[in-house]
């Protein structure tokens, strides 16, 4: 049985000199002449990264995101070889139902922390305590203050086994999990993998209909769905082709220039992207899209300097898939929950949902809300949880 001295307490503290060195590296940007069109087909526009670099230089505070990280139970252990980095917050409220929530790209445990308070103590949120659950925030490796693989094989499939062990360290017998975006992958893979204890999983985002696979298109909703895959994959795809094949090239500019790392980091999703320029060039922010919390995000990415290495998952996920070719992915035969958030890169109708997962649970589509789901409406994504685990209690 593992040491309990294998779990080590962690606390960010970053130099002074690494904050000012951002600060030098933002105000010696060369800038490009602006764009030539009225949107982003061009990609991130001019006065939306010029008004976030003058933000993040002169007014934005480093210290106080470190001081909110600092103010939850944060922790590091060696699994596999890698120095896995994660809160861990238990509920007060003893029958509490253990889950581990798994972050994406461009995000990182920064993007689930307005979840913790609504989770861990529903009753303070206008929940029931008996919706009660202890969190597990861990940062996938090579993001944030996880270390970086030092070999490849750091698929999906590894991961998950990896949170399994975690979950196992932490002395759970029976717990849930959730993810969206890359968190999604990995979550639907532990459902395939089914571990000991696992009870049962929840996504918000249908990572089974991504690669264009053969989904219904007889209803009005599914074939909306299907022609916002295909604008996904025909005009939003730039940054999941590069990071699936030549993470390394886009990481010298990701480690090099903030301002580079900024745009690259914003340049995802339609729905997002707006929001997010809204947040810094008109005061606008979506909820907690706020221009604190963005550049909380992006400076972690800077000074951990995990831009390369975060990219490197989506090569590593790629790989994944192409050493499995030809091979039927074992069946989802836990319970699965599913929200669909509107501003989402498409909407998953329930059909494609349950062709996706046998063993549809729970399903609902929300009205607010987009790809960062936790992060913009942190009370609504938390009613969502509370639903779609209900029945696992």
């Amino acid at each position: 049985m593992p040491k309990e001295t294998d779990i080590r307490p962690f606390r960010v503290d970053m130099p002074d000199e690494a904050i000012a060195d951002l600060r030098r590296r933002i105000a010696a940007t060369r800038w490009p002449s602006r764009e030539l069109v009225a949107d982003r087909s061009q990609g991130v526009q001019l006065a939306t990264i010029q008004e976030l670099a003058r933000y993040w230089a002169t007014e934005y505070d480093w210290r106080a995101c470190e001081a909110r990280l600092n103010a939850l139970p944060q922790f590091k252990l060696e699994i596999d070889g890698v120095d896995i980095h994660f809160i861990h917050v238990q509920s007060k409220h003893a029958d509490a139902l253990p889950l581990i929530m798994t972050h994406g790209w461009p995000g990182s445990v920064i993007e689930l922390l307005e979840v913790v308070g609504p989770l861990t103590d529903p009753a303070a949120h206008g929940g029931r305590a008996e919706d009660a659950f202890d969190l597990v925030l861990p940062s996938l490796p090579g993001y944030g203050f996880s270390s970086e693989p030092a070999e490849v094989g750091w698929g999906p499939g590894r991961v998950a086994r990896a949170w399994a062990e975690l979950m196992h360290r932490l002395g759970y017998t029976r717990y849930v999990a959730q993810g969206g975006d890359q968190g999604a992958s990995i979550t639907d893979t532990m459902g395939r993998q089914a571990p000991a204890g696992l009870l049962g999983i929840h996504l918000n985002l249908l990572v089974t209909a991504l690669g264009g696979g053969a989904m219904p298109a007889e209803t009005e909703q599914e074939r909306t769905a299907l022609e916002q895959t295909k604008t996904f994959r025909t005009s939003g795809f730039g940054y999941f082709l590069e990071q699936a094949t030549r993470p390394q090239t886009i990481g010298y500019a990701l480690l090099d220039s903030p301002l580079a790392l900024a745009a690259w980091m914003l340049d995802h999703d339609t729905d997002a992207y707006y929001k997010i320029s809204r947040a810094f060039v008109d005061g606008q922010p979506s909820g907690g899209l706020t221009r604190d919390h963005i550049l909380d995000n992006i400076t972690v990415y800077w000074l951990t300097d995990t831009g390369a290495s975060a990219a490197r998952s989506y090569w590593e996920s790629g790989r994944a898939q192409a050493l499995a070719a030809g091979q039927v992915p074992p069946e989802v035969k836990l319970p699965v929950g599913f929200t669909t958030f509107p501003g989402e890169i498409f909407r998953a109708p329930r059909s494609w949902v349950e062709k996706s997962y046998p063993n549809v649970t729970y399903f609902h589509e929300v009205n607010q809300g987009g790809h960062f789901a936790a992060w913009e409406e942190p009370a609504l994504f938390a009613t969502e949880i509370r639903a779609a685990f209900k029945s696992l209690r």
